[in-house]
């Protein structure tokens, strides 16, 4: 089996009105072919909190979740900014790949693609991930692209959290 790169990988805005079906248990409205892994209750937890923020401000949508789909059509994951950058800058990487399709190299083309991103914005100057540190498949997928391990912190949701960052025009 090859390995996967970022250019195998398209991305599509998942926009407010898709995640609102996805919220109602519909998988259609997104006009591509969703698994169940797109209504699980921790997916759900995210699109609740994905249009809230883009209630918060609309203009955050461009940086939220966007669908990753491969040449035949399967939505393998979702992945994108946790919101705009920050004052100092700063974006958070978030991305998920279905557990159909992982050890595939589909989260290291995520990746690839949402540092490219973030190169390519103005006013983004640092790329953050925050990873627990029991998550040995994230960290090895961060592992080669530059990011330093800065700190922790306590997360709600996700609990304790290592905080790597790079800086964004490092090429991926």
């Amino acid at each position: 089996m090859r390995t996967v790169t970022a250019d195998d990988v398209r991305f599509v805005e998942l926009d407010g009105r898709v995640m609102a079906a996805l919220l109602d248990g519909d998988p259609t409205a997104a006009e591509v072919a969703l698994t169940g892994y797109f209504l699980t209750d921790r997916a759900r937890w995210l699109w609740r909190y994905r249009l809230d923020q883009m209630a918060a401000d609309p203009g955050n949508a461009r940086w939220m979740a966007r669908l990753a789909l491969v040449d035949d059509g399967a939505v393998v994951g979702h992945a994108g900014f946790h919101g705009p950058p920050d004052e100092s800058g700063m974006v958070e990487i978030g991305y998920s790949v279905d557990p159909a399709f992982r050890r595939r190299g589909y989260a290291r083309a995520a990746l690839v693609e949402l540092l490219r991103r973030a190169a390519g914005e103005p006013g983004v100057r640092t790329v953050r991930a925050t990873i627990g540190p029991d998550n040995a498949a994230s960290l090895a997928t961060i592992a080669g692209f530059g990011f330093v391990e800065v700190g922790e912190q306590w997360d709600e949701e996700d609990g304790l959290e290592l905080i790597f960052e790079r800086p964004a025009s490092q090429r991926a």
